[in-house]
């Protein structure tokens, strides 16, 4: 049976892609590999809703940041879910990082992100037990929300339309004909395929000869917890120019623990969330690629040798002691929270791709980096997808 609409991959882009379409009218199938929702990234991250902080003026991150945080932040509270919104504030270590922290303030000022920049006095009655020096900037629309919970409302939602069809445990295997994707339930028809795979996004778009100067290379995000409370919101650092990513951080979730992280640790698979659990056929690929980079990004360098050792609770606690007063080393548990950043290179230029990326072909749209904050911006990321295939469901 065919469909007006077909969607690989059930993340949180995918569920909010298929309830926008179904809003509008369109029958949709979901197909997602997994027997449920949210089981990869969009259900194993932090929870952090973003405010349009950090993010290139005129992107698409900085346009639906802001966006997404507001309506995400009323989709849950209209849920009756639990959230904390007590803000986030971002903190420096040292006079250059005061300098760093100035101009993210501007960025965030010029991205229409409602930020305050405050003293030490004042971050005491935002965040009791945070450090800065000098100067710290208070993000007071940041909120922690629980994504797995999130993922079951959106899922209910979706199904609630009446025109989305949803098949659990089948996975999309590449495309058979224009109007055909092949699955490991048989050939499935389409007026229209949208690629939402996420850390297999690259993989599933060469069968539509997508992106093929393009590649996805997982890094794990690896956590602790805080034996006790000793963080009201969210205390980040400022990030590092030498990184890509935001740093070790702390974020209060609405279950009232603390957690601490994420790294951003090369990983040897899409899927590699234990320390072997999850390294598969493609391990010899993503050790050459990784090789590459090494050589050749300065960014990707500084992570690959200096992430890995935050495997070590010593290393790890050094990247983070100096943001929250009187830290010790016994106060920073195990915990079993792990997740997978899919990152996407332009393997051209061996430049890593710090905005969303979307492309399309013949009879489909892919979604191929949907990393970081997708999560908050996938009420509007889902308005732009169906702006880009109207032309197709007529």
């Amino acid at each position: 049976m065919g469909s007006q609409v077909v969607i690989c991959g059930g993340g949180v882009v995918g569920l909010t892609v298929a309830r926008r379409l179904a809003k509008e009218g369109m029958d949709v199938l979901l197909i997602e590999k997994e027997e449920d929702f949210g089981l990869h990234a969009s259900g194993r991250n932090s929870g952090v809703l973003h405010a349009g902080i950090y993010y290139a003026p005129d992107s698409l991150k900085a346009r639906f940041s802001i966006e997404g945080n507001r309506r995400m932040r009323e989709f849950v509270k209209e849920k009756g879910l639990p959230i904390n919104e007590h803000g986030k504030v971002i903190v420096a270590k040292d006079e250059e990082d005061l300098e760093r922290l100035l101009r993210l303030y501007d960025r965030a000022r010029r991205n229409g992100a409602k930020v305050f920049l405050i003293d030490e006095v004042e971050l005491k009655d935002v965040e009791p037990q945070a450090k800065t020096y000098e100067r710290a900037i208070f993000s007071p629309n940041t909120a922690v929300i629980n994504p797995q919970q999130v993922m079951e409302a959106l899922a209910e939602d979706v199904l609630s339309t009446g025109r989305v069809r949803v098949m659990l445990g089948v996975r999309c295997l590449g495309r058979v004909s224009s109007d055909k994707v092949k699955t490991t339930v048989g050939n499935v028809s389409y007026k229209l395929f949208i690629n939402a795979a996420g850390v297999y996004a690259d993989r599933l778009a060469h069968f539509w000869g997508v992106g093929f100067n393009y590649r996805i290379v997982p890094f794990k995000g690896t956590y602790r917890r805080l034996k006790d409370v000793k963080v009201l919101g969210n205390v980040y650092p400022v990030p590092h120019p030498k990184s890509p990513f935001l740093g070790v951080h702390f974020t209060h979730t609405p279950s009232g623990e603390v957690i601490v992280g994420p790294t951003a640790i090369p990983a040897f698979g899409r899927e590699h969330y234990g320390l072997l659990r999850g390294i598969d056929f493609e391990a010899p690929k993503i050790l050459l690629q990784d090789s590459i980079l090494l050589l050749t990004n300065p960014l990707f360098k500084y992570v690959a040798l200096r992430e890995p050792r935050k495997y070590v609770l010593r290393w790890f606690y050094e990247s983070c002691r100096w943001m929250v007063e009187d830290l010790k080393v016994s106060d920073l548990k195990k915990s079993d929270r792990v997740g997978i950043r899919a990152q996407l290179i332009d393997w051209k230029s061996k430049e890593l791709i710090m905005d969303f990326v979307v492309e399309k072909a013949e009879r489909s749209v892919h979604i191929l980096n949907a990393v970081s904050p997708a999560f908050t911006a996938s009420l509007p990321f889902a308005d732009h997808i169906f702006t880009m295939v109207k032309e197709y469901l007529n």
